[in-house]
C-alpha cells in the first residue's frame, strides 16, 4: 500500500470506531443548493442575507442525526444533536454565519453544578463545505469518486458526551456555510468563533447549559490553534464567557514556522487552504500572490478550495510550494522576503497574549508538521506571562512521515486530555508546571 493510501487508512481507521458508514454523496438531505466535489451541501447551511446584530445569537437551528446513536430508555446515546448558525465577527470586524452542532448528552453530569459545556474546535478537515464537522457527525465517512472527507473528530466529541458534558461543535468561518471560503487557520476568526458556539449554545432551546455551567475548550491541530486564540481573546471580545480550562493541542501557534514544517509533506496541500484564507481576509495580499504564483500555483489553489484532507492526501502529497511559484522560491521564503506578508503573519501570531483560565498544551515531541518547537514556544510565552500553564510534552518516536507523527500523539494524549479538562469543569484545581519548562522538551 503507497504511502498515502496508509495515511488516509489511519484516519478511515479512527472513523469506523465511531460507527463511519460509506455513503453516495446524494445522501446529504436538503434541497438542491451549493454542489461541492458532487456533495449536496443542505440548504440549512445557505446563510441569510441579513445577520443578528449580537455576536452568538442564533440564526437557526434544526435537529441532527447522529450516524451512531443507539437507542435506549434515558434517550438516545450519546445525546440529542442539533445542527445550528450562529453569529460571529470576523477578523476585517464584519458579521459571518457560522454553522456547528450542539450535542446534548444523554449521560448525567456526576460533577457539582449545572451540566457544563465544552466548544469543540475541529482540527484541519480541510476548505470544501463537504469536509464541516457537523456534516462529519452525519456521515462520519463520505466517499463518492470525487471526495474523501472523515469525520474524524467524532472520536473526541463521543468521549466527552460519555462523561456527561454538553458539547458545541464549531465548523469555522466559511467551512460549512457557503457564502465565503473557509479562513483556514485565521487566529480572530477561529477564535471568536469558538466563542460564539458556547454563546449560541446557551441560547437553544432545550439546552440544558445555562450561564453557570462551567465551561471548556477543547481542540488539537488547527483545534489547537483555536482554541489557545479563543483562550486569550476571551477577556476582551468574550467577558461574559468564563473559561474553567482549554486544551490546545499542537497549536500551529507560528504560522511561517507551520509554513516550513508542512512544506513537501503528506498534508502539503494545507499551504494553499492557509493561503487562500488569507487572500479572502485581507485582498491586499493578492496582488503580492499573484506576482508570485505560476499557471500551476493558481490552478492548485483553486482545486485545494473545495478539498478535504483526504483528497489534498491523495493528491497534494509532498508537494513542493517552490513548483506554484514563477521564481522558484518556496512561500515560506516570500513570506520572509514580503514585509506585508510578514506583517499579516505577524498579527496571526498566537502567545502574545495572557490566556484566560487554566490551559493544556500538548505538543508531540517528534511532531515535525506543526513542529513541536514553536508549540513549546507558545507555552513559554504563556509562562512568562503569568498564565497558569499544563505543558504535555508527548514523547513517541519519529516514523518518518510527518503526518503520522502529528497524528500520533493527538490519539495517545487524548484520553488524559479530556481527563484534564474534566477536572477542571468539576472544579478542581489546576497545576502549572512553568517552573519546570527549562528542562522539558
Amino acid at each position: 500500500m503507497p504511502a498515502p493510501a496508509r495515511l488516509l487508512a489511519a484516519a478511515v481507521t479512527v472513523a469506523a470506531c465511531v460507527g463511519a458508514q460509506a455513503l453516495p454523496a446524494a445522501a446529504a438531505t436538503g434541497a438542491q443548493n451549493v454542489v461541492s466535489r458532487g456533495v449536496t451541501i443542505p440548504e440549512f447551511y445557505d446563510p441569510p442575507a441579513e445577520l443578528p446584530a449580537a455576536n452568538g445569537a442564533l440564526i437557526r437551528s434544526e435537529p441532527l442525526k447522529l450516524a451512531l446513536s443507539l437507542p435506549t430508555l434515558h434517550g438516545p446515546l450519546p445525546g440529542r444533536a442539533t445542527r445550528i448558525m450562529y453569529r460571529t465577527t470576523d477578523s476585517t470586524g464584519g458579521p459571518a454565519a457560522v454553522t456547528g452542532a450542539y450535542i446534548e448528552p444523554t449521560a448525567k453530569w456526576r460533577g457539582d453544578g449545572p451540566r457544563p459545556l465544552v466548544a469543540v474546535a475541529p482540527g484541519t478537515m480541510g476548505q470544501g463545505d463537504q469536509c464541516a464537522a457537523s456534516l462529519g457527525l452525519e456521515h462520519p465517512l463520505t466517499l463518492n469518486g470525487e471526495t474523501v472527507s472523515v469525520g474524524y473528530e467524532d472520536l473526541s466529541i463521543y468521549r466527552l458526551l460519555a462523561t456527561g458534558v454538553a458539547v458545541v461543535v464549531t465548523d469555522y468561518v466559511g467551512l460549512g456555510a457557503t457564502d465565503r471560503l473557509h479562513t483556514y487557520v485565521n487566529r480572530l476568526d477561529g477564535g471568536h468563533a469558538v466563542l460564539d458556539a458556547v454563546r449560541a449554545a446557551r441560547a437553544l432551546q432545550g439546552s440544558t447549559v445555562t450561564a453557570d455551567s462551567r465551561v471548556g475548550l477543547f481542540g488539537y491541530s488547527q483545534g489547537g490553534g483555536a482554541t489557545a486564540a479563543a483562550a486569550e481573546l476571551q477577556p476582551s471580545y468574550a467577558p461574559d464567557v468564563t473559561l474553567a480550562g482549554t486544551y490546545a493541542g499542537a497549536p500551529p501557534a507560528d504560522l511561517l514556522e507551520t509554513t516550513k514544517g508542512i512544506d513537501g509533506t503528506d498534508l502539503a496541500g494545507a499551504l494553499g487552504w492557509s493561503l487562500n484564507g488569507f487572500l479572502q481576509s485581507d485582498p491586499e495580499l493578492r496582488p503580492i500572490a499573484e506576482a508570485h504564483l505560476n499557471d500551476r500555483g493558481r490552478a492548485a489553489l483553486k482545486d485545494l478550495s473545495t478539498m478535504c484532507v483526504g483528497d489534498t492526501i491523495f493528491r497534494y502529497n509532498s508537494a513542493r510550494s517552490e513548483e506554484w511559484t514563477s521564481d522558484g522560491k518556496s512561500l515560506a521564503e516570500i513570506i520572509e522576503s514580503e514585509p506585508k506578508l510578514q506583517a499579516f503573519l505577524a498579527e496571526q501570531r498566537i502567545g502574545t497574549m495572557k490566556p484566560a483560565g487554566p490551559v493544556r498544551v500538548a505538543t508531540g515531541v517528534s511532531d515535525n508538521l506543526v513542529p513541536h518547537g514553536q508549540a513549546r514556544r507558545m507555552a513559554v510565552d504563556w509562562c512568562g506571562r503569568g498564565a497558569q500553564v499544563t505543558y504535555k510534552p508527548v514523547i513517541l518516536p519519529n516514523v518518518g512521515r510527518a503526518l503520522l507523527n502529528h497524528f500520533a500523539p493527538l490519539l495517545t494524549d487524548q484520553g488524559s486530555a479530556i481527563d484534564w479538562l474534566t477536572d477542571r469543569l468539576e472544579g478542581k484545581a489546576a497545576g502549572n508546571n512553568c517552573a519546570t519548562m527549562r528542562w522539558q522538551p
